[in-house]
């Protein structure tokens, strides 16, 4: 019964509904603290970690065999997604949820021109095009919050900085996973993400504790509602949907965010940024189509695995 009602295209989409809500809400709930973004990102990580944790021990003998070039590679991953999480949740302090989280939708694009720098990978012309749609809908989302604000043009070029971290940290997965599980590699990077944090957090002197009631409801929120209820999601799906079916979590996203943030921060869009996100969204769709008629499936960047699925296919970080 189970596995036919999982294999059922409406109980997928309506799950892949619930997926991208939940991770909608991630740039809500940093806007809903003024705790350190630096902060937000720690107790996210380590209260995913905390979940993780007890299943370490199924994989002590994969752990025994990780070379130390490995171990540095894994490290500088976590480093990466730390950086990712730090630029674009910092990000929100200076320009709209809008504008962040459509330019973020850049991620598959900046990874396959890695992918063809790094790996050699071809790229169709079709997908030359779409790229090029999606890169004009970005200047012109900058360009638009220029003309609002240089605070908010800040704001772009750190969501953009935070996309070329997370680009980084998926090609060093790409080379990793293919010699260490889905689970160690995503239990590793979190930890070393969550170590980043902490070393820089103590550098900046920013505290560990003492913070409001609601920060502590907000940490909790973030590492449950778009890990669990959305990444985590988006892991079990990949055995029934497809990649190519969960990609559209990307695309969704930001009309999800812009949504909530229309809904609950008041935010509103102005013309130029509606039609430069559609555009830019546009292109990324086209983008993956076009790719993933080439590869079978979109690439696509690990997520955490959810405690009964630790051996699960990889997707896209938590935002």
């Amino acid at each position: 019964m189970e596995s036919t009602l999982s294999r059922s295209r409406a109980f997928q989409w309506g799950l892949l509904f619930v997926g991208i809500v939940a991770i909608s809400f991630s740039a809500i709930f940093v806007k809903w603290t003024d705790a350190p973004v630096s902060v937000i990102g720690m107790y996210r990580l380590f209260f995913t970690l905390l979940g993780m944790t007890p299943f370490l021990i199924r994989y002590r003998e994969e752990l025994r065999g990780v070379s130390g070039r490995d171990w540095a590679l894994l490290a500088l991953s976590g480093f990466m997604l730390a950086l990712h999480f730090l630029l674009w949740m910092g990000s929100l302090r200076y320009t709209t949820v809008a504008s962040s989280t459509v330019l973020m939708t850049l991620e598959p694009v900046l990874v396959m021109i890695g992918a063809l720098v790094f790996f050699h990978e071809r790229i169709r012309r079709s997908a030359v095009i779409a790229m090029s749609v999606a890169l004009l809908g970005a200047v012109l989302i900058g360009w638009g919050d220029f003309r609002l604000s240089g605070t908010a043009l800040y704001g772009d070029l750190l969501s953009i900085l935070g996309t070329l971290a997370v680009v980084v940290h998926m090609l060093l997965g790409q080379a990793l996973r293919s010699r260490i599980s889905s689970f160690l590699y995503s239990y590793t990077v979190f930890l070393a993400a969550a170590l980043s944090f902490a070393a820089y957090n103590g550098a900046a002197g920013y505290a560990f504790f003492g913070y409001a009631e609601w920060d502590w409801v907000v940490f909790l929120l973030m590492a449950a509602v778009p890990t669990v209820f959305g990444h985590l999601l988006f892991n079990w799906l990949l055995k029934y949907a497809g990649a190519t079916t969960v990609s559209m979590a990307v695309l969704g996203e930001p009309v999800g965010a812009s949504l909530l943030a229309w809904t609950l921060l008041g935010e509103r869009l102005t013309p130029l940024q509606a039609f430069a996100g559609t555009l830019l969204i546009a292109g990324v769709a086209l983008f993956l189509r076009y790719s993933g008629d080439r590869h079978g499936s979109p690439e696509r960047e690990p997520r955490p695995p959810a405690a009964g699925e630790l051996d699960a296919g990889a997707a896209r970080p938590s935002m």
